[in-house]
């Protein structure tokens, strides 16, 4: 079992990171002064694979654990879903002290964070990550949010958790398009911070696609511990965090431009390619660097270029309703070299879409 903690809003909270790690969530959370009634929010996939086990875990301390189970998917993650949890909070007596269990993947992640961060003005929040994405990514440094307009994570807020357990055994339940799409996360994490680590994955990637027990959880910690550094740095995402954003100015725009028909992991991978396909164009990466990132993505069943069913002017205008813009400007990531990137605002939209179009052609 491994451990990473992070130093946020005056407060420390620890990641526990292995495979069983779940059985731990009663001990944690007693560790931390809580008893009584939990609230656990989980979709009806996941419920049906790990309910049960939490319930168990939960009941077995000082826990009185009540459900609350939506359907899955993508579009659950809205204004009106968060609604809906409003009223069966209520209806369940939970209180400004009740901890609320965010068991799933981004998506209840996102959600029950954002009821919990609005709900009496803030629930304390445990996620309990059960993909690969939320386990390295989603989960970690206290953004949470919902989609509204067709726009992802445009209504949200930032809202720590006391405690992440992360239990990489349940990987083992993931599909494989699933598990895919949170390696774009780890591609990614290792391109923007750790050329050493980049080098690993180089060399583990069929380890990690076989999910080698001791491989993943290793690549889990190695992942999660680059994020939490970075956002102790920059909590409120006004500086160094914006280089976690690499691959999601275009990543974003895919995503919305496709209805979501594009995972997160696929959209993110085809935009980091395409980042570096405009930091090649502007002289500041070599296409070596290029070509060894998509090797990377392409070995690990990830999409490299844009669909020709997505149309490049609704990508452009999804991208220009990003939260990434500033002062009109889109904040591109750029890397410079493997482990190395920098930001830019200075990208013009006639390169972006020359980059778009020209991914197109290579389709």
């Amino acid at each position: 079992m491994k451990t990473t903690h992070v130093w946020c809003s005056g407060n420390l909270y620890r990641i526990t990171i292995g495979s069983g790690a779940l059985a731990l969530m009663a001990d944690e959370l007693e560790r931390l002064g809580f008893s009584g009634t939990i609230v656990v929010v989980t979709d009806e996939n996941v419920a049906g694979l790990f309910g049960d086990e939490v319930e168990r875990v939960l009941s077995g301390g000082a826990f009185t654990p009540r459900f609350i189970v939506i359907p899955p998917g993508e579009e659950q993650k809205s204004l009106d879903m968060a609604g809906m949890m409003y009223g069966r909070l209520n209806e369940l007596g939970a209180e400004r002290a009740t901890p609320v269990v965010a068991l799933g993947g981004g998506v209840i992640g996102d959600l029950v964070g954002f009821v919990a961060a609005t709900y009496f003005r803030g629930l304390p929040l445990v996620h309990a990550p059960t993909t690969l994405l939320a386990q390295v990514d989603s989960s970690i440094g206290g953004k949470v949010a919902v989609n509204h307009g067709r726009l992802k994570n445009n209504i949200g807020a930032f809202h720590q958790p006391i405690a992440i357990i992360t239990d990489t055994f349940v990987l083992a339940h993931l599909p494989e398009r699933e598990f895919r799409n949170g390696l774009a996360e780890v591609i990614k994490t290792a391109m923007i911070a750790d050329e050493a680590f980049f080098g690993c994955l180089e060399s583990d990637i069929n380890r990690l696609l076989e999910r080698d027990v001791s491989v993943l959880e290793r690549t889990v910690a190695t992942t999660a511990g680059i994020k939490a550094a970075v956002v102790e740095e920059d909590e409120r995402d006004t500086g160094l965090r914006n280089i976690l954003n690499f691959g999601h100015t275009i990543g974003h725009g895919i995503e919305s431009a496709s209805a979501f028909s594009l995972s997160h992991g696929e959209a993110v991978a085809i935009g980091m390619v395409a980042a570096s396909r405009i930091a090649t164009s502007m002289g500041v990466l070599s296409t070596s660097v290029l070509d060894r990132l998509t090797g990377l993505l392409v070995r690990a069943g990830l999409p490299v270029t844009v669909p020709l069913s997505i149309d490049v002017d609704a990508v452009l205008r999804a991208m220009t309703r990003d939260k990434k813009m500033a002062q009109g400007r889109l904040r591109f990531v750029l890397p410079t070299s493997v482990g190395k990137v920098h930001i830019r605002n200075d990208v013009s939209t006639e390169l972006v879409r020359e980059t778009l179009e020209r991914s197109h052609a290579v389709t």
